[in-house]
């Protein structure tokens, strides 16, 4: 099925009479255009072409040929020489031109295209969505390697797409010649209209023999992506609008629609009557089920849909009622296509859209169903699932990781084939982060106090407070993802501690211990240990106050200050180099002179005792004849400050 908007179109004939005998190439191109006869139109406008005869809307024309017929490449060059010599074209040209030339993996230059694009489609969802997704590729490229992927199989030289499960079968779409005494040709693709087939289904992901499926399915003209109840009673899926005759809309086209048929007592399929939100004015198709079978997904262009064609969803009663289709929003839906929908078992939702950032083509993308049914994030499933040419119809069994798509990538077989994959990483792993909260000197859990997750730019997220145990947790967080959290709790000092979830699905333990914001201040404590205060540091053989010393030392004048009857012991300390003669009297004028510092700012002298011990307390290695470091020595040199009084 080259052409992936969701109709296939059962065309009118025209009769032209007389007429046709007056009618130029270019227009009877241009009339097999407009009559989506792409194949014809292709070959008339090709003979123009090859003749040197070239008009802008011509190469336009051919362009979207191909286009609509997913044969990018070709597109490309039409596009190419209509925007050499005719760059002033409407916005979705641009649009188009960019899908193409990514099919070719020419990025930069779709790119530019789409930035084209935007200036000129004002509001377009997909315009938007290349502005926020600039770097998509290495988007794609975070979700990619996560499939095994090849040959199903059971291809054939024609269009196979479409797999559903049914029990231990895979029933598909194809357009193969079955032998039919009536063989009806779609004039769009030039191939027979499909019909069901099924094939068994193996435990490893092997298919077996192909036989038609469920003869009073298959009609005259297409039928495809059926979807099958728990029970394998009932069976939804897509046709033309014919049941006992063919229907059209207003112009004369057969369009889509979602049919309903049930098993009788003798394995048969009867009662097939067409699905009540069916219309001769738009077209439904694709049909998909929730793991509980209680909401249909489907794709259709019904008035209301943001473009071309939209997801929507639809109440299943236990009677078998249906509610009315609700459009999924603009988080799944784009002015473009989205088709092909597929929920696996785990309520995740699949589809496939050429609006959305991709590699071109359809892309197939995901999306975890929200429990109030307001989407907010999807992803791109990656390479391998999705190429630069058209990637749909994807469904997986949720517990063994198996599965199928359809892909027109290269390589395959006819125009369409189906792959089968295995999935060796999940795309929607989730991570929580969690742990206890304790006091920082005792070790006592710290209930009600207040915990904020932020992202990595400080924006917040979520928030909770800790349980009578001090425990907390965030629940569906981003894998090997950066957060931040900040612990509050009245009395303490706020802390925030960086985190970064696993890459894996599990969980990720952050504990967090908070100090008071009044701590004791016992007699004999150092004032650098007990109010975080850093050492003051003196340069090799000075004695004078460093600028970060004196930072350092303002802190000490701070506590001094809000204890009025507060005394301390400055301890001044040097490295081991030198004479211990010299050393003891270096330290001895550090002493002394971090004491004239705290004077000078108003602390009276008797308050004040200060002594220098040289190298007689050395805090590492670093003794006489001990290679060590500048930063090594440095920690030798330091005062202290020790409560003597209060």
């Amino acid at each position: 099925m080259k052409n992936k908007i969701i109709y296939i179109a059962i065309l009118a004939i025209f009769s032209f009479n007389g007429f046709s005998q007056t009618i130029t190439k270019e227009q009877k191109g241009k009339k097999e255009y407009d009559k989506y006869a792409y194949i014809d139109a292709i070959k008339t406008y090709e003979r123009l072409y090859e003749k040197g005869y070239k008009s802008p809307d011509m190469l336009l024309k051919l362009g979207n040929s191909y286009y609509f017929n997913a044969d990018l490449e070709k597109a490309v060059k039409y596009y190419d020489e209509l925007y050499a010599t005719s760059p002033d074209q409407e916005a979705e040209y641009f649009y188009r031109y960019s899908q193409s030339l990514r099919a070719t993996k020419d990025y930069k230059k779709a790119d530019e295209m789409m930035a084209i694009f935007n200036s000129k489609s004002g509001n377009d969802l997909r315009a938007k969505l290349y502005n926020q997704n600039r770097d998509y590729l290495a988007e794609i490229k975070k979700n990619s390697g996560r499939y095994k992927l090849e040959n199903a199989g059971i291809n054939s030289k024609y269009s196979d797409y479409g797999p559903t499960f049914m029990g231990e079968k895979v029933v598909f779409c194809s357009a193969r010649d079955t032998g039919n005494f009536s063989k009806r040709i779609h004039t769009w693709t030039g191939e027979y209209f499909t019909n069901l087939y099924s094939a068994n289904l193996a435990e490893d992901g092997s298919l077996g023999e192909v036989e038609k499926f469920g003869n009073k399915l298959n009609s005259k003209y297409h039928e495809d992506t059926p979807v099958f109840s728990k029970d394998g009673k009932t069976v939804y899926f897509t046709r033309n609008n014919y049941l006992d005759k063919r229907g059209y809309d207003a112009s004369k086209v057969t369009l889509l629609k979602i049919y309903k048929a049930t098993v009788d007592e003798k394995g048969k399929w009867v009662n097939i009557t067409p699905l009540p939100f069916n219309s001769d004015s738009y077209q439904t198709a694709h049909p998909a089920l929730s793991p509980d079978g209680k909401t249909m997904y489907f794709a259709s262009d019904m008035p209301g849909s943001f473009g071309k064609s939209d997801i929507y969803k639809v109440a299943i009663s236990d009677d078998g009622s249906f509610g009315n289709p609700v459009n999924l929003g603009n988080t799944i839906n784009t002015e473009g296509r989205e088709t092909y929908p597929f929920v696996n078992g785990k309520n995740e939702l699949y589809f496939a859209s050429d609006g959305h950032p991709g590699l071109g083509g359809l892309d197939i993308f995901g999306a975890k169903i929200p429990e109030d049914g307001i989407f907010t994030k999807i992803l791109n499933v990656g390479e391998e699932a999705n190429s630069p040419k058209d990637d749909f119809a994807y469904i997986i069994n949720s517990e063994t990781k198996r599965g199928f798509l359809s892909s027109n990538r290269d390589g395959g077989e006819g125009s369409d084939d189906i792959y089968k994959f295995i999935e060796t990483r999940e795309l929607f792993i989730e991570q929580a982060i969690f742990g206890v909260v304790t006091d920082t000197n005792t070790d006592e859990v710290l209930a009600d106090a207040k915990i904020t997750l932020l992202d990595e730019k400080f924006n917040k997220i979520a928030e909770t407070t800790t349980d009578a145990k001090g425990f907390y947790e965030f629940l569906k967080l981003e894998p090997n993802t950066k957060f931040y959290i900040k612990a509050e709790k009245e009395g303490y000092n706020t802390k925030e501690n960086p985190v970064i979830t696993g890459k894996e699905e599990g969980r990720t333990e952050l504990n967090i211990d908070l100090e008071k914001t009044a701590k004791p201040i016992p007699v004999g404590g150092d004032l650098a240990d007990v109010f975080g205060i850093n050492l003051i540091y003196f340069d090799l053989d000075k004695w004078n106050i460093r600028p970060d010393a004196a930072v350092d030392l303002a802190k000490i004048l701070d506590v001094l200050e809000q204890y009025p009857t507060m005394k301390i012991d400055i301890r001044s300390h040097t490295d081991s180099r030198a004479s211990h003669a010299y050393n003891e009297r270096l330290s001895d004028r550090r002493a002394k002179s971090t004491m004239a510092w705290l004077v000078s700012k108003g602390i009276s002298k008797d308050r004040l005792t200060a002594k220098g011990y040289g190298e007689t307390q050395l805090i590492n290695k670093c003794s006489d004849g001990v290679p060590c470091t500048e930063a090594e020595h440095q920690l030798n040199r330091r005062s202290q400050f020790i409560i003597t009084e209060l």
